[in-house]
């Protein structure tokens, strides 16, 4: 299985995000740099607004992600309440 990935600047609400996301996804793994945190997640990795906003001990709109959002690997599935990166199954041959 694929790894996606979410990089996210290094803010402090960012460092909020990133609690979160870690919180939510206990097999994710985090590297931090100087200006940026990126986290890496066998097959598929959530952040969910719940857990953002306790984290941030306010309302938290998911929209509100692409402010700290640098880059992301995977396909992405987005509501109100989860912003979800998998990367779909491989296509089956047409005979398979």
């Amino acid at each position: 299985m694929a790894k996606v990935s979410i990089t996210l600047q290094n803010t402090d609400e960012a460092r909020s995000i990133v609690d979160a996301i870690l919180a939510d996804n206990p097999a994710a793994e985090v590297s931090r740099m100087p200006a940026l945190t990126k986290i890496d997640c066998e097959g598929r990795l959530s952040v969910r607004r719940e857990s953002v906003e306790a984290q941030l001990g306010r309302r938290y709109d998911l929209q509100e992600l692409q402010l700290s959002l640098i880059s992301l690997a995977g396909n992405v599935e987005e509501d109100d309440d989860s912003f979800t990166l998998a990367w779909a199954p491989a296509a089956q041959p047409a005979n398979a």
